[in-house]
Parts: structure tokens; sequence; C-alpha cells
């Protein structure tokens, strides 16, 4: 490479997206009220591999889906020659996880996991290459209750993200028996309509005709519409399932509509499946989907089981976040301490550590450059962090005995504090002033960290 010319700027993949600092509070608030709202029901995270065999997709979401013939990244093991994938969804990571560790001998679980997923598709608003699910598997659980447990769980955490523009269609595909006759009289009703098939109906008519009821080609709408309709092929006790289901809903005032093409795109759904849409979001209007899949354990090779779940695209959920107009702003810390002098640097260092040792997250600035920041420029950098008071510290401070504690922001539901106003706190009892200070404006409280709400 010559001397005088600059290394290729190196730049991410498209569709694997940065999560910046600015964004960071508002994935916080979500993953904080995620985990809540799961917690209160009884959920327990689970943490499974990204990459898995790539044979568990191919098999337990079935080879002619979209996921398994278009948009998983898989590849060989180069030590060892194992197909392998980056997991495109986590349903069956944890469904392997749970047999193979037999984490149902005791009883039934509830299950929650978080973390990236791996499509290759068309990069879109909401919709990435690498994006990131949460969702919850319960497994080891037959009744409707379960089902409607999962959904209002989803409608709870709608609500404490403040999230209005999300409705729930709800449908029921039954079992493989009903489902089969049905595929009978829809594949035959395809066939008389084969000129209005696109290409990838045509592929799948006698693979996956069930599919096809879920196509977005405006030109097939109509014909769709009047295709067969598989609730209309349930028997009793499928029929009794998702009538319990909706029956709790409507005794807890969760509105939903009955969506007769909804199937869900894995092979693994069986009766209840749901889906939670929007509006907001363009195209790709299905923030949440999941159902019941009581064949999954057994396609694994283990005892008949039965389970449901959720899964929801978290970048979705915050696409519909920053539509209620709600600012998420950025905060690094609850104090920022600024000093001058070699002395204050020493003294400022100590208070910062006794600072954090009161819970209170802290920036003790560092210089960027050789030698010291002015005030001012260190000021600046203080009202930027989002912090709620400046601790001051100069010559005189070191001499004094004393901080100089400024308020950067007025606590809720009051005044922005007058320019200039300071208070001279001693060094001993500068942290019970802070907290008292802080904890006595609006405080959040994560973990054994308490920070001011701004």
């Amino acid at each position: 490479m010559s001397e005088n010319k600059k290394p290729e700027k190196i730049v991410g993949i498209k569709g694997m997206n940065d999560v910046l600092p600015e964004d960071a509070p508002l994935w916080e608030l979500f993953e904080n009220t995620v985990q809540t709202v799961l917690k209160s029901y009884g959920f327990q995270q689970i943490r499974t591999p990204i990459v898995e065999s790539t044979a568990l997709f191919s098999r337990g979401l079935g080879a002619v889906t979209d996921i398994v013939e278009k948009e998983m990244y898989s590849f060989t093991d180069s030590l060892n020659g194992d197909q392998l994938t980056l997991r495109p969804e986590s349903t069956a990571g944890v469904v392997r996880a749970a047999l193979e560790h037999n984490l149902t001998y005791d009883g039934p679980k509830r299950l929650w996991y978080a973390g990236p997923m791996f499509r290759h598709e068309r990069p879109q608003r909401g919709r990435y290459r690498q994006f990131q699910q949460v969702g919850a598997e319960a497994i080891g659980f037959s009744g409707p209750d379960i089902d409607a447990e999962l959904i209002m769980l989803c409608q709870r955490l709608w609500d404490d993200l403040g999230l209005q523009d999300v409705r729930l269609e709800l449908n029921s595909i039954g079992n493989a028996d009903e489902r089969s006759r049905h595929r009978a009289d829809l594949i035959a009703y395809f066939e008389q309509h084969a000129t209005v098939l696109d290409a990838d109906a045509q592929r799948r008519l006698h693979s996956n005709p069930l599919r096809i009821l879920d196509t977005k080609n405006p030109a097939m709408q109509a014909m769709v519409n009047a295709a067969p309709k598989l609730l209309d092929y349930l028997e009793a006790d499928s029929l009794a399932h998702f009538e319990g289901v909706q029956n709790i809903l409507r005794h807890n005032n969760v509105p939903f509509s009955i969506n007769p093409r909804l199937v869900r795109g894995m092979d693994y759904y069986n009766r209840t499946v749901f889906e939670w849409v929007t509006d907001q979001l363009g195209s790709q209007g299905t923030v949440c989907g999941g159902g019941r899949y009581d064949p999954l354990v057994e396609m694994f090779g283990g005892k008949p089981t039965p389970a449901c779940g959720f899964a929801m695209g978290v970048e979705r959920v915050l696409e519909l976040m920053k539509a209620t107009g709600e600012r998420f702003a950025a905060s690094q810390c609850d104090v920022y301490v600024v000093h001058q002098g070699a002395p204050a640097q020493l003294q400022a260092s100590v208070a910062a550590e006794r600072l954090r040792d009161a819970g209170l997250d802290v920036v003790l600035h560092c210089a960027a450059a050789a030698g010291s920041a002015s005030f001012k420029a260190q000021m600046k950098r203080a009202d930027a962090s989002g912090a709620a008071f400046a601790v001051i510290i100069g010559e005189d401070e070191v001499a004094n005995g004393t901080a100089s504690v400024k308020p950067l922001r007025a606590a809720p539901g009051e005044a922005r504090p007058a320019a200039g106003e300071q208070h001279a706190v001693p060094f001993e009892t500068l942290s019970s002033f802070l907290v008292d200070q802080i904890v006595g404006g609006d405080v959040h409280d994560h973990g054994d960290h308490v920070h001011y709400r701004h």
C-alpha cells in the first residue's frame, strides 16, 4: 500500500444496524418494561445459542417455508463439516433446550428469551437482517387459559409502553386431521383458480397450500378470500379450545377480531394462532405473533408435550414507541464532576467514587487532549451529559473543604433552577446531600442503582 493512500473505510453489513447511544434510553425502557411484565406472569429467562444445527430449523419450521427456503444464514463448519445456521427465530432452540435438559421433568415451564435473530431479507422499516426478538414459551400447558394468558401479557406490555394502535387478530388452525381435510379441499379450490396463482403459490400448491392464504399479492386477494375456511372444518375439541380462549379474553376486556386467513409462517403451529398488528409501520404491520405448537416437542424426538408461545420484533415495537411522540432523552449519569488543577483533580476522583458508593451514576471529567479544559468547557459537557447536577471542585473548594453543587435540570413539577444557583456542600456530606436531592426528585430504580429521571 502506498504510504500516502488511506486504507479503505470499512462499514457495517447492510441490514445489520448499530444501536447508538442516543437510542439507548428507548431500548432500556423497553427491555426493563418487558422484563418486569414477564416476571409478573412467572416467566423465567432462558438463553440459547445463536448458532444451531440447520436440521433444527428445517425440521421445525418446515422445509417449504420462506425462512428455510430463502432467508436462513446457513454454512458448513470448516472444522467438522456440520451444517449450521444463525438462528432465524428462537422457539425451535428453546424447545430443543427444554427437551435436551429435561426442563419439564417437574412440571410445565414458563420461559422467555431475548436476543438477535438473522434472516436474509430485504431491509425495510422495522425489519432488518439482524433483528432483536423477545419471546415467551409456555411448555407443558394444554388448556386455552395459557393461550389467553400469553395474549393478555402482550396487552399489558402495550399498555405499560403507552402503545394504542396495536390490535389483536385471532384464529384457530385446528389439529392435523382437520387441516388434512381442509387441505384437500383447498388444493382442489386453488387448482380451479390456477390462472390466478402467482409463482410462489403454484410452487406451494401441493407442498404447503395453507401458506397461500397468507399471500400479500393484491391480484390474489379476492380469490383467497373466497377459499374454504379452516374454521369450518374444526371439530368439537378444537372449537371448544378456541371458544375457551375467546371467553377468557372477553372476560378480561381484551378486544380482538377473528381472521380466518391467519395461519402464521411456521409448520409447527396448531389450534390457536394470533398476531398483534398495526397500521403505523406500512406493509410490515405485524408487531408480535404466536400461537400453540403442540407437535413441536415430538417432532424433535420427545414425548408429546403441549406448548404455546409468541415472539415480537423489538425494532418494530420501538418504532411504535417513537410514534407516540414521547421524548426519550439520553442521560449518561446523575452527576457530572468538573475540576480544575491537580489537587482538585485528586479530590474530584475521591468524590466521584464516594458518590458511586452511594448508588449514583457519575461521570468524572477526563481530559480529551493535552492540558485541562476550562470550567466553561467542562460545564458544557456536564449539561450535554443529561446529568441532574454538576459537582464543581477547584482551588477554592479544595481549600474550603467543600464542593460547589449546581442543579442542571429542574425536578418534575418545579421551575428550572435559576442561572448561577449553587450550593457549597462539605465533602463529607456531599453524597448524602445529592442522594437526598435526587431521591427527593423523581427517581427510577434499576437494581442497586438510583437514576434521576429527566
